[in-house]
């Protein structure tokens, strides 16, 4: 059975960080790509990171520069390192697995999904 679970969300002032993980189980984890997706109140679903089983990094243009994603194989976990935080980050964080490199930025192209994690940015 395949399990992504994210933890490392919360409540966090605007100009602050945060660091979201995602552990996964049930997959050949070092073979996937790995992505976050977030949605806020109202609003569709968007894309936010993705990295590939290579370790190549691609980014949504609203987090460009402030947002850094990471995996560690060994521990089967990916990271999202988000500085610079702003109000407009306020939104439920998915992590999501599929076993092809390409659409990376494609929600519906992935395979498997976590639960999500709520991050709120005050101003």
């Amino acid at each position: 059975q395949v399990q992504l679970v994210e933890s490392g969300g919360g409540l966090v002032q605007a100009g602050g960080s945060l660091r979201p993980s995602c552990a996964a189980s049930g997959i050949t984890f070092s073979s996937y790509t790995m992505g976050w997706f977030r949605q806020a109140p109202g609003k569709e679903r968007e894309f936010v990171a993705a990295i590939t089983w290579s370790g190549d990094t691609y980014y949504g243009d609203s987090v460009k520069g402030r947002f850094t994603i990471s995996r560690d194989n060994a521990k089967n976990t990916v990271y999202l390192q988000m500085n610079s935080l702003k109000p407009e980050d306020t939104a439920v964080y998915y992590c999501a697995a599929k076993r092809h490199y390409s659409d990376r930025d494609d929600q519906s192209s992935y395979t498997y999904w976590g639960q999500g994690s709520q991050v709120t940015v005050s101003s």
